[in-house]
């Protein structure tokens, strides 16, 4: 099925910055779509930014429009997460996504059927 490895999470104080990366590597079923999640503690996965890998096109989640940008290096199977303005709201487990055009809205987990282990965003006030 492939692998997805997540990295570049760590602690900042509110007002700072992240970027998060995702590397895919023998993901071979074909999908068009990327997606980064995030999951706090106590709470259901939700959807953050997608991105479709051929025409790039992006969706965000109400939340962190303006602030996340999600793009993508296909050279490099590379999905990426840039998180800026970040607030203490935003801590969390954050997960790289991948999958294809379906039945669910784009930000929904069930429009994914591969996922990575995550890596760590915590926000500071």
């Amino acid at each position: 099925q492939g692998q997805l490895v997540e990295s570049g999470g760590g602690s900042v104080q509110a007002g700072g910055s992240l970027r998060l990366s995702c590397v895919s590597s023998g993901y071979t079923s074909g999908g068009n779509l990327m997606g980064w999640f995030r999951q706090a503690p106590g709470t259901e996965r939700e959807g953050v930014a997608a991105i479709y890998l051929g025409a790039g096109s992006t969706y965000y989640a109400n939340s962190v429009k303006g602030r996340f940008t999600i793009s993508r290096d296909n050279a490099n199977n590379t999905v990426y997460l840039q998180m800026n303005s970040l607030k203490p709201e935003d801590s969390a487990m954050y997960y790289c996504a991948a999958g294809r055009t379906g039945k669910w809205a784009i930000l929904n987990p069930r429009q994914y059927d591969s996922w990575g282990q995550g890596t760590q965003v915590t926000v500071s006030s």
